[in-house]
Formats: C-alpha cells, sequence, structure tokens
C-alpha cells in the first residue's frame, strides 16, 4: 500500500508540474486569442510568430536576441569558471574543502531576491552602468554554483593516477588538464552548461534587479510587461512552446550521452 501511494503521489506531482507546459503546447495550435478557447487546429500563431505579423514583434524579438545572447555567454563562462572552481575544490582536502563547498553552495540555496537585490547594490557601490554586463555578470554569479556540483561528482570518479602519470611522462600541468582531465569530464561539464543556458534563460528576478532603465528588455521581463497590459500576446505559447522543447532536446541529449559514457567506462 505504501508503494503504491508513494507511487501515486509521484505521478500526481508529475501531472501538476507538467499539465501547464501541455496546455502551453496544444493551445499553440489554435488561433483563439485567449488561453483555454480552442477554434480548432491552426498553424496561424505560429506563421505569425515567424513572419512578424504580431503586435510588439520588433520588441519580442529583440527580447529573445537578447536572452539567447545573455544565456549562451552566461553559460559558456559559468562553465569553465565552474570547471576550474571544481578542479580546485577537489584538489583540497580536509576543513578547506568542506568550507569552500559550503559557500558555493549558499548562492543555490540563497532566496533570487535577495542574489538580485545584493548584485544592484554592488553594481550601484562600484560605479558600474547597468545594462548587458550587469545582467550577464549576475547571471554567471547564480550559475557558476550549479556547474559545479555537476562537476564535482565527476571528478571523484577519476583515477588521480592517470593525471600524475602525465605529469611523470612531460606533460605540464596544463597539457594534462587539457588532454587528460577536461575530456573526461566533457559529459559533467556539457550537462552543466545545459542547466546555466535554462537558468538563465528562466531567472526574471535577478535580470530585473540588474538590467537598469536603459531599456534592455528579456524573454522574462517582456512577458512580465505584457501581461501586466493586459493579458499575455498568443504568439507566446508557439515561443514557450519551441523553448520548452529545445531545452528538453538538450536534455535528453545530455542524458544520452552521460549514460554511454557511463556504460563504456564499465565496459
Amino acid at each position: 500500500m505504501k508503494k503504491f501511494l508513494a507511487q501515486i503521489y509521484i505521478y500526481l506531482l508529475l501531472v501538476m508540474l507538467y499539465a501547464p507546459l501541455v496546455i502551453i503546447v496544444v493551445f499553440s495550435f489554435t488561433e483563439a486569442r485567449a488561453l483555454g478557447n480552442w477554434t480548432g487546429f491552426s498553424t496561424q500563431l505560429y506563421e505569425s510568430l515567424f513572419t512578424g505579423g504580431m503586435r510588439n514583434s520588433e520588441a519580442l524579438s529583440a527580447a529573445l536576441k537578447n536572452t539567447l545572447i545573455i544565456a549562451t555567454v552566461s553559460a559558456l563562462a559559468a562553465t569553465i569558471l565552474g570547471t576550474v572552481s571544481a578542479i580546485g575544490i577537489h584538489s583540497l582536502r580536509g576543513r578547506k574543502r568542506k568550507a569552500i563547498t559550503f559557500f558555493n553552495n549558499i548562492p543555490m540555496l540563497n532566496p533570487d531576491i535577495i542574489t538580485g537585490v545584493s548584485l544592484f547594490l554592488l553594481f550601484v557601490s562600484l560605479g558600474i552602468s547597468q545594462g548587458y554586463t550587469t545582467v550577464i555578470l549576475a547571471h554567471i554569479t547564480f550559475c557558476t554554483p550549479f556547474v559545479v556540483l555537476n562537476v564535482m561528482p565527476r571528478l571523484t570518479q577519476l583515477n588521480p593516477n592517470i593525471y600524475e602519470a602525465a605529469l611523470d611522462l612531460g606533460a605540464t600541468p596544463m597539457q594534462a588538464l587539457r588532454k587528460i582531465i577536461i575530456p573526461q569530464l566533457r559529459g559533467a561539464m556539457l550537462t552543466g552548461f545545459i542547466l546555466s543556458f535554462a537558468m538563465s534563460i528562466d531567472d526574471f528576478v535577478v535580470t530585473v534587479f540588474t538590467k537598469g532603465n536603459q531599456g534592455l528588455e528579456t524573454l522574462s521581463t517582456f512577458i512580465y510587461n505584457d501581461a501586466r497590459k493586459g493579458g499575455l500576446t498568443p504568439e507566446l505559447r508557439p515561443l514557450m512552446s519551441i523553448v520548452f522543447l529545445t531545452i528538453l532536446i538538450l536534455l535528453i541529449i545530455g542524458n544520452i550521452r552521460s549514460s554511454k559514457q557511463a556504460k563504456n567506462k564499465k565496459k
């Protein structure tokens, strides 16, 4: 009975999580302006989205472009910094390693609003004008700890003798890192990149506090402002469907790569 109830609970939880996404995808294939009003199957919203035949099409295109640029740059930087940080933390021992790991976990547990306000105050105190730079720096800040969290378990599975053997055979530390360690961390790095990319696209609170008042809009802030004007633009439904499916495909690819690497190592 306990096992049955646990399974029911998991299924209900999954339904609550994914039902809204399914509804958005389904109603992206109808011309109805209001969500929930099915007027027949149609791809008109997708055509309007790609041809620019919607209101605020230029603003939405600019917001989407800004979002992709910020997410890509932030994810790349966070992946590099997180990987290097994870390698450094892994090389520590005892209390130092526990202390650094503890401080790395704080940004992940910290509420977004506290992170946003603290970064806003930091940029103001340093006299940094808010815009692209501050938003990218803020996204790198909260994405890097998640990359560290993804890379650390992979590092613990590595054989430390391989790195030392490379040094004994004449490789420099940088060569050993580039040719021995990094290739074995690619799966974890890819997972960290995808997670950082998705989190950057999803972020709203930190972006609001760090984007300034120069007119910079991302997808999340555009949707918020559009909703305040009296309802969401219908073309946002197909756009959200495309974003969701893209991230889902990237996650599936990452999981397949990780599973293949795990099987190859067992063999």
